[in-house]
């Protein structure tokens, strides 16, 4: 519940703005849900999802998401990179089943256009070539549900 008021909290005064402005966040409102189903026993999620539906109905829909995608031994390196220690006590299987819903959700999501990148070959924070391919992508349209599987730039080579 704790993260559920937060990001509304953080989303709210979006959608109170001036809509023309463009505006980045790194989530996704809904993707709270994914972790209340598979953390919150069924009465939990019944209270957690009446506050929910009222919550989100004040909230403005992205124009755009995009979903980078990794599979957990990359997610794992990263992980460690970043040297948090209460995410270096995350399973191998809770990561399995949160990729599991993030895949669901992601293949049922329609409320916005939606990039899905496969991150498994790039690395942002320490190619930022990788980043410029992204973001030559991201110059494109993007209607309805669109796949990027880029290649990714080698080790060194960031020039």
């Amino acid at each position: 519940m704790s993260f559920l008021i937060q990001r509304y909290e953080q989303l709210l005064p979006l959608e109170q703005r001036n809509r023309q402005k463009i505006v980045i966040t790194d989530f996704l409102f809904e993707k709270d849900k994914i972790f209340a189903n598979l953390n919150l026993n069924d009465d939990e999620l019944a209270v957690y999802n009446r506050y929910y539906k009222m919550l989100r109905a004040a909230l403005p829909t992205p124009d755009l998401v995009i979903y980078l995608q990794a599979p957990v031994d990359v997610l794992r390196k990263r992980l460690r990179r970043k040297n948090d220690a209460s995410e270096r006590a995350i399973s191998d299987e809770y990561m399995e089943e949160v990729l599991k819903a993030y895949e669901h959700f992601f293949f049922h999501y329609s409320a916005s256009d939606l990039l899905v990148v496969n991150t498994a070959e790039i690395d942002f924070v320490e190619r930022s070539q990788d980043l410029q391919v992204l973001l030559r992508r991201l110059s494109e349209p993007i209607k309805g549900t669109q796949y990027f599987l880029p290649l990714g730039s080698q080790p060194g080579s960031d020039g």
